[in-house]
Protein backbone atom coordinates (compact mmCIF):
# COMPACT_ATOMS: atom_id res chain seq x y z
CA UNK A 1 0.00 0.00 0.00
CA UNK A 2 1.01 3.75 -0.56
CA UNK A 3 0.11 6.12 1.38
CA UNK A 4 -0.27 10.22 0.61
CA UNK A 5 -1.06 11.63 4.03
CA UNK A 6 -4.67 9.83 5.00
CA UNK A 7 -4.80 8.57 1.05
CA UNK A 8 -4.54 5.19 1.26
CA UNK A 9 -3.77 3.81 -2.92
CA UNK A 10 -2.84 0.44 -4.04
CA UNK A 11 0.74 -1.37 -4.45
CA UNK A 12 2.55 0.85 -7.36
CA UNK A 13 -0.45 3.25 -8.07
CA UNK A 14 -1.13 4.70 -11.64
CA UNK A 15 -1.72 8.10 -12.20
CA UNK A 16 -3.42 10.14 -14.42
CA UNK A 17 -1.40 13.43 -14.87
CA UNK A 18 -3.45 16.92 -15.26
CA UNK A 19 -3.40 17.74 -18.71
CA UNK A 20 -4.72 21.15 -19.58
CA UNK A 21 -7.74 20.69 -21.93
CA UNK A 22 -7.84 17.03 -21.32
CA UNK A 23 -8.15 15.91 -17.55
CA UNK A 24 -11.71 17.50 -16.82
CA UNK A 25 -14.37 15.27 -15.56
CA UNK A 26 -15.78 13.39 -18.24
CA UNK A 27 -11.96 11.95 -19.46
CA UNK A 28 -11.32 11.64 -16.28
CA UNK A 29 -14.33 9.15 -15.37
CA UNK A 30 -13.57 6.91 -18.39
CA UNK A 31 -9.49 6.62 -17.09
CA UNK A 32 -10.93 5.68 -13.36
CA UNK A 33 -13.14 3.15 -15.22
CA UNK A 34 -10.38 1.22 -16.71
CA UNK A 35 -7.93 1.31 -13.29
CA UNK A 36 -6.70 4.89 -12.64
CA UNK A 37 -6.08 5.17 -8.95
CA UNK A 38 -5.35 8.79 -8.67
CA UNK A 39 -6.46 11.59 -11.07
CA UNK A 40 -5.82 15.49 -10.63
CA UNK A 41 -8.02 18.40 -11.99
CA UNK A 42 -6.39 20.61 -14.90
CA UNK A 43 -4.22 22.65 -13.61
CA UNK A 44 -6.01 26.42 -11.71
CA UNK A 45 -4.26 29.54 -11.81
CA UNK A 46 -4.33 31.16 -8.83
CA UNK A 47 -4.75 34.24 -9.51
CA UNK A 48 -7.79 33.24 -11.47
CA UNK A 49 -9.69 31.33 -8.79
CA UNK A 50 -9.25 34.50 -6.45
CA UNK A 51 -10.55 36.83 -9.32
CA UNK A 52 -13.44 34.42 -9.71
CA UNK A 53 -12.97 33.42 -12.93
CA UNK A 54 -16.04 31.38 -14.32
CA UNK A 55 -12.90 28.98 -16.47
CA UNK A 56 -10.92 28.57 -13.43
CA UNK A 57 -14.07 27.92 -11.25
CA UNK A 58 -15.14 25.21 -13.48
CA UNK A 59 -12.16 23.16 -13.18
CA UNK A 60 -13.07 22.86 -9.28
CA UNK A 61 -16.31 20.41 -10.34
CA UNK A 62 -15.35 17.21 -8.82
CA UNK A 63 -17.28 14.28 -8.48
CA UNK A 64 -17.37 11.15 -5.89
CA UNK A 65 -17.23 8.43 -8.00
CA UNK A 66 -14.15 9.88 -9.05
CA UNK A 67 -12.27 9.93 -5.93
CA UNK A 68 -9.74 9.96 -4.64
CA UNK A 69 -8.57 12.93 -6.86
CA UNK A 70 -6.36 15.99 -6.23
CA UNK A 71 -7.11 20.03 -7.68
CA UNK A 72 -4.22 21.25 -9.13
CA UNK A 73 -2.88 24.98 -8.59
CA UNK A 74 -0.35 26.89 -10.06
CA UNK A 75 0.90 30.54 -9.45
CA UNK A 76 4.30 32.65 -8.33
CA UNK A 77 3.09 34.58 -5.42
CA UNK A 78 2.79 32.92 -1.89
CA UNK A 79 -0.25 34.71 -0.82
CA UNK A 80 -2.55 34.02 -4.01
CA UNK A 81 -1.11 30.15 -3.15
CA UNK A 82 -2.25 29.95 0.20
CA UNK A 83 -5.68 31.72 -0.49
CA UNK A 84 -6.59 29.63 -3.47
CA UNK A 85 -5.86 26.68 -1.61
CA UNK A 86 -8.49 27.60 1.25
CA UNK A 87 -10.75 27.93 -1.88
CA UNK A 88 -9.93 24.58 -3.32
CA UNK A 89 -9.70 22.94 -0.11
CA UNK A 90 -13.76 24.60 0.23
CA UNK A 91 -14.60 21.66 -2.80
CA UNK A 92 -13.24 19.22 -0.77
CA UNK A 93 -10.54 17.15 -2.83
CA UNK A 94 -8.87 15.14 -1.46
CA UNK A 95 -5.78 16.43 -1.54
CA UNK A 96 -3.91 20.04 -3.25
CA UNK A 97 -1.39 19.68 -6.02
CA UNK A 98 0.71 22.20 -6.64
CA UNK A 99 2.04 22.57 -10.43
CA UNK A 100 5.69 23.54 -10.50
CA UNK A 101 6.06 21.57 -13.87
CA UNK A 102 4.21 23.21 -16.77
CA UNK A 103 6.75 24.24 -19.18
CA UNK A 104 4.27 26.61 -21.62
CA UNK A 105 5.17 30.09 -22.03
CA UNK A 106 2.44 32.19 -20.74
CA UNK A 107 2.57 29.98 -17.58
CA UNK A 108 6.82 30.33 -17.43
CA UNK A 109 6.57 34.21 -18.45
CA UNK A 110 4.48 34.78 -15.03
CA UNK A 111 6.98 32.96 -12.58
CA UNK A 112 4.25 29.97 -12.21
CA UNK A 113 4.97 26.20 -13.49
CA UNK A 114 8.38 25.58 -14.27
CA UNK A 115 9.11 28.85 -13.81
CA UNK A 116 9.83 28.14 -10.63
CA UNK A 117 12.44 25.82 -11.10
CA UNK A 118 14.52 28.80 -11.27
CA UNK A 119 14.01 29.94 -7.90
CA UNK A 120 14.16 27.39 -5.67
CA UNK A 121 13.89 29.43 -2.56
CA UNK A 122 10.37 30.77 -3.78
CA UNK A 123 9.07 27.17 -4.65
CA UNK A 124 9.82 25.90 -1.42
CA UNK A 125 7.95 29.25 0.20
CA UNK A 126 5.02 28.96 -2.61
CA UNK A 127 4.79 25.44 -1.17
CA UNK A 128 4.78 26.06 2.80
CA UNK A 129 2.51 28.86 2.02
CA UNK A 130 -0.18 26.11 1.02
CA UNK A 131 0.93 23.74 3.00
CA UNK A 132 -0.10 25.78 6.10
CA UNK A 133 -3.37 27.28 4.83
CA UNK A 134 -4.73 23.44 5.00
CA UNK A 135 -5.24 20.44 6.37
CA UNK A 136 -5.39 18.49 3.57
CA UNK A 137 -2.40 16.94 2.10
CA UNK A 138 -0.03 18.59 -0.56
CA UNK A 139 1.47 17.32 -3.36
CA UNK A 140 4.09 18.70 -5.55
CA UNK A 141 4.37 17.77 -9.64
CA UNK A 142 7.75 18.95 -10.90
CA UNK A 143 10.68 18.34 -13.13
CA UNK A 144 14.69 17.80 -13.04
CA UNK A 145 15.34 21.35 -13.17
CA UNK A 146 15.52 24.46 -15.44
CA UNK A 147 18.07 23.06 -18.04
CA UNK A 148 20.69 20.45 -18.40
CA UNK A 149 23.26 22.91 -15.90
CA UNK A 150 20.80 23.02 -12.96
CA UNK A 151 18.99 19.67 -12.28
CA UNK A 152 18.41 20.29 -8.91
CA UNK A 153 15.55 17.70 -7.90
CA UNK A 154 17.42 16.26 -5.07
CA UNK A 155 17.71 19.23 -3.20
CA UNK A 156 14.31 20.54 -4.21
CA UNK A 157 12.99 16.88 -2.84
CA UNK A 158 14.52 17.37 0.35
CA UNK A 159 13.40 21.12 0.92
CA UNK A 160 9.96 20.40 -0.32
CA UNK A 161 9.28 16.70 2.38
CA UNK A 162 11.27 19.25 5.28
CA UNK A 163 8.31 22.00 4.52
CA UNK A 164 5.22 19.23 4.49
CA UNK A 165 4.89 17.95 1.50
CA UNK A 166 3.32 14.48 1.57
CA UNK A 167 4.41 13.42 -2.39
CA UNK A 168 6.15 14.09 -5.14
CA UNK A 169 6.00 13.57 -8.92
CA UNK A 170 9.02 14.22 -10.91
CA UNK A 171 8.60 14.49 -14.98
CA UNK A 172 11.87 13.27 -16.20
CA UNK A 173 12.82 16.16 -18.40
CA UNK A 174 14.04 19.79 -18.20
CA UNK A 175 11.76 22.71 -18.71
CA UNK A 176 14.02 23.47 -21.99
CA UNK A 177 13.32 20.41 -23.12
CA UNK A 178 9.69 20.81 -23.06
CA UNK A 179 8.56 17.25 -24.30
CA UNK A 180 11.33 16.67 -26.50
CA UNK A 181 14.03 13.86 -25.86
CA UNK A 182 13.73 10.71 -23.51
CA UNK A 183 12.98 11.64 -20.13
CA UNK A 184 15.58 10.95 -17.92
CA UNK A 185 14.58 8.51 -14.82
CA UNK A 186 17.84 8.18 -13.40
CA UNK A 187 17.73 11.40 -11.07
CA UNK A 188 14.33 10.42 -10.19
CA UNK A 189 15.39 6.55 -8.95
CA UNK A 190 18.33 9.53 -6.81
CA UNK A 191 15.50 10.84 -5.32
CA UNK A 192 13.67 7.77 -4.50
CA UNK A 193 16.41 6.30 -3.12
CA UNK A 194 18.25 9.21 -0.67
CA UNK A 195 18.00 7.73 2.21
CA UNK A 196 16.30 10.97 4.11
CA UNK A 197 13.63 10.33 1.53
CA UNK A 198 10.47 9.03 3.30
CA UNK A 199 7.00 10.22 1.26
CA UNK A 200 6.14 8.52 -1.79
CA UNK A 201 8.13 9.33 -5.48
CA UNK A 202 5.81 8.87 -8.47
CA UNK A 203 7.71 8.85 -12.09
CA UNK A 204 6.38 10.76 -15.15
CA UNK A 205 7.56 10.78 -18.72
CA UNK A 206 7.61 8.64 -21.24
CA UNK A 207 5.21 5.45 -20.54
CA UNK A 208 3.59 4.47 -23.17
CA UNK A 209 3.39 0.78 -22.62
CA UNK A 210 2.79 -2.03 -20.54
CA UNK A 211 6.10 -3.24 -20.94
CA UNK A 212 8.34 0.37 -20.24
CA UNK A 213 5.54 0.73 -17.16
CA UNK A 214 7.20 -2.75 -15.67
CA UNK A 215 11.07 -1.96 -17.20
CA UNK A 216 10.44 1.50 -15.40
CA UNK A 217 9.27 0.29 -12.36
CA UNK A 218 11.53 -2.54 -11.59
CA UNK A 219 14.97 -0.45 -12.75
CA UNK A 220 13.90 2.31 -11.14
CA UNK A 221 12.27 1.72 -7.55
CA UNK A 222 9.19 4.59 -7.57
CA UNK A 223 6.29 4.12 -5.29
CA UNK A 224 4.30 4.04 -8.86
CA UNK A 225 4.04 6.15 -12.16
CA UNK A 226 1.82 8.82 -13.63
CA UNK A 227 0.72 8.57 -17.04
CA UNK A 228 -0.17 11.85 -19.39
CA UNK A 229 -0.22 11.74 -22.89
CA UNK A 230 -0.27 7.90 -23.62
CA UNK A 231 -3.84 7.74 -22.15
CA UNK A 232 -4.97 10.50 -24.24
CA UNK A 233 -7.35 8.60 -26.70
CA UNK A 234 -6.39 5.12 -25.00
CA UNK A 235 -7.80 5.45 -21.21
CA UNK A 236 -7.44 1.47 -21.09
CA UNK A 237 -3.78 1.89 -20.76
CA UNK A 238 -4.20 1.56 -17.13
CA UNK A 239 -6.16 -1.55 -17.32
CA UNK A 240 -3.35 -2.65 -20.02
CA UNK A 241 -0.57 -1.90 -17.16
CA UNK A 242 -2.37 -3.47 -14.21
CA UNK A 243 -3.01 -6.78 -16.10
CA UNK A 244 0.68 -7.30 -17.41
CA UNK A 245 2.19 -6.40 -13.88
CA UNK A 246 -0.23 -9.34 -12.80
CA UNK A 247 -0.03 -11.95 -15.25
CA UNK A 248 3.20 -10.80 -16.82
CA UNK A 249 1.04 -10.91 -20.42
CA UNK A 250 -0.43 -8.38 -22.49
CA UNK A 251 -4.17 -7.50 -22.56
CA UNK A 252 -5.77 -8.08 -26.03
CA UNK A 253 -5.54 -4.96 -27.82
CA UNK A 254 -9.13 -2.78 -27.59
CA UNK A 255 -11.58 -3.71 -30.34
CA UNK A 256 -13.61 -1.46 -32.64
CA UNK A 257 -16.67 -2.61 -30.22
CA UNK A 258 -14.68 -1.33 -26.99
CA UNK A 259 -13.51 2.13 -28.79
CA UNK A 260 -16.45 3.11 -29.87
CA UNK A 261 -17.97 2.46 -26.19
CA UNK A 262 -15.35 4.45 -25.05
CA UNK A 263 -16.06 7.31 -27.13
CA UNK A 264 -19.63 7.08 -26.66
CA UNK A 265 -19.08 7.85 -23.30
CA UNK A 266 -17.01 10.22 -23.05
CA UNK A 267 -18.84 12.49 -25.40
CA UNK A 268 -22.09 11.60 -23.50
CA UNK A 269 -20.39 12.88 -20.56
CA UNK A 270 -19.47 15.66 -21.55
CA UNK A 271 -22.08 16.88 -22.75
CA UNK A 272 -24.06 16.81 -19.56
CA UNK A 273 -21.35 18.29 -17.91
CA UNK A 274 -20.52 21.13 -20.65
CA UNK A 275 -23.67 21.25 -22.28
CA UNK A 276 -24.14 19.96 -25.85
CA UNK A 277 -22.48 22.88 -28.27
CA UNK A 278 -19.09 22.84 -26.03
CA UNK A 279 -19.22 19.03 -25.46
CA UNK A 280 -19.46 18.07 -29.58
CA UNK A 281 -16.82 20.56 -30.35
CA UNK A 282 -14.35 19.69 -27.47
CA UNK A 283 -14.69 16.14 -28.61
CA UNK A 284 -13.11 16.93 -31.78
CA UNK A 285 -9.49 16.98 -30.57
CA UNK A 286 -9.93 13.22 -29.16
CA UNK A 287 -11.18 11.02 -32.48
CA UNK A 288 -8.04 10.77 -34.24
CA UNK A 289 -5.92 9.29 -31.11
CA UNK A 290 -9.06 6.75 -30.53
CA UNK A 291 -9.26 5.95 -33.61
CA UNK A 292 -5.27 5.66 -34.14
CA UNK A 293 -3.87 3.20 -36.35
CA UNK A 294 -7.40 1.81 -37.51
CA UNK A 295 -7.18 1.37 -41.86
CA UNK A 296 -9.33 3.42 -43.74
CA UNK A 297 -10.47 5.32 -40.92
CA UNK A 298 -9.77 8.67 -42.59
CA UNK A 299 -13.37 9.78 -44.08
CA UNK A 300 -15.09 8.54 -40.51
CA UNK A 301 -12.50 10.78 -38.49
CA UNK A 302 -13.15 13.84 -40.96
CA UNK A 303 -17.08 13.10 -40.91
CA UNK A 304 -16.82 13.31 -37.04
CA UNK A 305 -15.60 16.07 -36.97
CA UNK A 306 -17.59 17.57 -38.89
CA UNK A 307 -20.89 16.57 -36.88
CA UNK A 308 -22.76 19.55 -34.97
CA UNK A 309 -25.08 17.29 -32.73
CA UNK A 310 -24.90 14.25 -30.45
CA UNK A 311 -26.90 12.20 -32.49
CA UNK A 312 -25.91 12.22 -35.60
CA UNK A 313 -22.33 11.70 -33.89
CA UNK A 314 -23.95 8.47 -32.09
CA UNK A 315 -25.52 7.32 -35.41
CA UNK A 316 -22.05 7.41 -37.22
CA UNK A 317 -20.77 5.39 -33.97
CA UNK A 318 -23.39 2.60 -34.95
CA UNK A 319 -22.15 2.93 -38.94
CA UNK A 320 -18.55 2.44 -37.76
CA UNK A 321 -19.81 -0.64 -35.81
CA UNK A 322 -21.32 -1.94 -38.66
CA UNK A 323 -18.43 -1.35 -41.22
CA UNK A 324 -15.71 -2.65 -38.65
CA UNK A 325 -17.13 -5.94 -37.77
CA UNK A 326 -15.71 -7.63 -34.71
Amino acid sequence: MVKIGNIELPDFPLLLAPMEDVSDPPFRRLCNEYGADLMYSEFISSEGLIRDAIKSKAKLDIFDYERPIGIQIFGGDEEAMAMSTEIVAAVKPNLVDINFGCPVKKVVQKGAGAGVLKDIDLMVRLTEACVKSTGLPVTVKTRLGWDESSKNIEEVAERLQDVGIKALSIHGRTRSQMYKGEADWRLIAAVKNNPRIHIPIFGNGDIDSPEKAVEYKNRYGVDGIMIGRAAIGSPWIFKEIKHFIKTGERIAEPDMKERVNAVRKHITWSCEWKGEVVGVLEMRRHYANYFKGIENFKPYRKLLVSLMNREEIYETLDQILEEYPQ
